[in-house]
């Protein structure tokens, strides 16, 4: 088991790279925004679970496949630029007003499933785990993959902490946005213009 002495900076860390802005914490607030903390808080959960998986591939060591081999690396990151494409045509097309107010309850698992998929689909997630939490293994203590495990899931309370914050606090401004179809309409607008530009960051993406 990895000491408090490891444990606690590498926690540290974690909070501070989760506020860093990136595709799922910018994600988070878009979605939170537009949907509300509840919706918000849906899709943190999906990504958190994405984060899972991710940790366990890196714990056992699959991750270095994703280093080794360029066309697994490519054909990851082009199926995770096309999903953002996808959102980002249903973000432009997105229904405002009353038909909207509904999203929340009716898109549950839908928004669980974004969430998931919007992780998996990050090949750079696993290459930056696989650079990040060797960090602080302890060789000398041994069950590496145990140790790896420990700190994802450390990363992963981390993020769900700053991921949540995000989520209710966007998501509660959001909805005092949202009163006005116009600002509704722009908002969507805006959202999907980001998910093109991190379609397009991810896409050219390199090892």
């Amino acid at each position: 088991m990895l000491p408090v002495s490891t444990l606690l900076p590498f926690f540290g860390v974690s909070l501070v790279l989760g506020l860093a802005p990136g595709p799922d914490n910018v994600f988070v607030l878009l979605q939170s925004a537009m949907r509300g903390p509840r919706a918000g808080m849906v899709i943190v959960l999906g990504l958190c679970t994405g984060l899972l998986v991710h940790t366990f591939v890196v714990a056992v060591g699959l991750g270095a496949l994703l280093v080794a081999s360029k066309l697994a690396f490519t054909v990851l990151k082009s199926v995770g630029a096309v999903y953002l494409v996808y959102l980002a045509w249903q973000a432009w097309r997105a229904p405002v007003g009353i038909k909207a107010e509904g999203v929340e309850r009716i898109e549950t698992g839908h928004l669980y499933r974004r969430g998931v998929i919007m992780n998996l689909s990050n090949p750079k997630v696993v290459i930056f785990f696989l650079a990040f939490l060797p960090q602080f293994v302890i060789a000398d203590r041994g069950h590496v993959a145990l140790q790896i495990t420990t700190l994802g899931l450390v990363f992963i309370v981390a993020s769900l902490i700053v991921f949540s914050l995000i989520a209710y606090f966007s998501g509660t401004g959001g909805k005092v946005l949202l009163r006005s179809e116009r600002t509704q309409r722009a908002l969507n607008r805006f959202a999907s213009i980001v998910f093109v530009g991190l379609a397009a960051k991810l896409a050219s993406a390199h090892l």
